[in-house]
């Protein structure tokens, strides 16, 4: 587990308690620019990744895994948008998240960009346990990422920086400060939705 978690607090307040894996689980910035995530480490997490449940066991999710160092990390980092690459290119991997929104038989899949982002819910708690730290990142070009990912079925949703968490002062601002401000969420009350009663019940 990181060093850090002991400067940098930012568990969860909850109403009830969590699993510790979940109650402190957030989104770095700031990653150790000398980590390298084992090959164990990426393994469990995609094997975390690959139990999450699907829409009849699809599995519509598919990942593209660079390494900080290599032509194809480069390659994934240079489709970012700028305020992303800034601190994403410190990450020891870059993992691209896409999805297969047709079967084999052509047929849509209307639940796989959904049943994707369980799978990367998965993956982050996975990091969590194996004492890394995630970012996912929307802020990327998607055509230039689609023509570096050597696969013309699937859609990218999203990528996710994986590494050791550093401390924040390693960032540019506005970065920094983002990295220690406090976790905002909405109250469990106001994301209930009401249900219309049936008439005459």
């Amino acid at each position: 587990m990181s060093t850090l978690e002991s400067t940098v607090d930012k568990a969860a307040s909850t109403v009830v308690p969590l699993h510790p894996l979940l109650a402190r689980r957030w989104s770095s910035r700031a990653f150790d620019p000398d980590h390298e995530v084992t090959d164990e480490q990426l393994t469990a997490l995609l094997e975390a990744a690959r139990w999450a449940p699907s829409a009849s066991n699809t599995q519509p999710w598919r990942f593209a895994v660079t390494r900080r160092g290599t032509t194809e990390h480069a390659m994934v980092l240079d489709t970012l948008a700028g305020g992303n690459q800034t601190w994403a290119r410190d990450a020891s991997a870059l993992v691209v998240v896409a999805a297969r929104t047709t079967g084999t038989d052509g047929a849509a899949q209307p639940w796989a960009v959904y049943d994707a982002g369980q799978a990367v819910a998965h993956l982050s708690v996975q990091a969590q346990a194996e004492g890394l730290a995630v970012h996912q990142m929307g802020g990327f070009d998607r055509d230039r990422l689609t023509t570096v990912l050597a696969a013309a079925d699937v859609t990218p949703l999203v990528v996710v920086a994986v590494g050791l968490r550093d401390e924040p002062a390693r960032l540019a601002e506005p970065f920094a400060q983002r990295e220690t401000a406090e976790r905002v969420r909405l109250s469990v009350g106001e994301l209930l939705l009401p249900v219309r009663p049936q008439e005459g019940g």
